[in-house]
């Protein structure tokens, strides 16, 4: 079977918008500033790659860099597919490294509760650093929010009597440095990997699997 032809490009918000709600399993949009990169295989739209700030101001400046020196990859909303997600993503990396060259670090979570171990950062040869601090998340008209997600769409009503306070879930961190300098800054972090929870590709759910055939990256130069 021949491999389907793949390409990645910067998309606007409607088309990213379209690919989340329809595609991802959060059904939720970011609200914050966000590098949009869309998907296309065999010359159909099947989704979206964001990178953004992140859950938090400080999500970098633990490995220190500044605000705008790193970034959180947010959204991997896919349609059915042919690609594995790993090489759909290290495609996207290369992407923002070569539009965004200020940007050396990038960041992104894996939720157990979600069924997520991060199979598509083993794949890509992401470093990883253990789990994350769990964080007070919200829970209005039946529906469970992120703290800072929460905040954002229903700013002062964190103490609402209609709205429960709950402890979130620590989630899975992994890191891809994008220079090798912060690879080797980061490297004294790394942990071996969690074990898998449903598949190869499992940070996605498994409709969107493309499975595991992607080279590992160990460097950006090898994505």
């Amino acid at each position: 079977m021949s491999k389907p032809d793949l390409k990645l490009d910067w998309c606007g918000h409607d088309a990213a918008t379209f690919a989340v709600m329809r595609w991802h399993y959060s059904k939720a949009m970011p609200k914050s500033k966000l590098a949009k990169i869309g998907v296309w295989e065999d010359g159909k739209f099947i989704g979206v790659v964001l990178y953004g700030v992140g859950a938090t101001n400080a999500l970098v400046k633990r490995y220190g860099l500044k605000d705008t020196e790193g970034c959180e990859l947010v959204r991997v909303a896919l349609a059915k597919h042919k690609t594995p997600v790993s090489r759909i993503v290290a495609v996207s990396l290369r992407i923002l490294h070569r539009d965004m060259p200020g940007v050396r670090l990038v960041v992104s979570f894996a939720d157990p509760d979600e069924g997520h171990h991060g199979g598509i950062y083993q794949a890509g040869g992401w470093v990883y650093s253990g789990m994350s601090q769990a964080s007070d998340e919200y829970i209005y008209k039946g529906k469970r929010w992120q703290g800072r997600a929460f905040r954002n769409k229903h700013k002062g009503m964190e103490r609402h009597p209609d709205v429960e306070v709950v402890k979130g879930s620590s989630k899975h961190r992994y890191l891809m440095p994008l220079d090798d300098e912060m690879r080797k800054r980061i490297a004294p972090l790394s942990l071996p990997y969690p074990k898998r929870a449903r598949s190869a590709e499992s940070g996605t759910p498994d409709n969107q699997s493309g499975g595991d055939g992607a080279t590992p990256i160990r460097a950006l130069s090898n994505v």
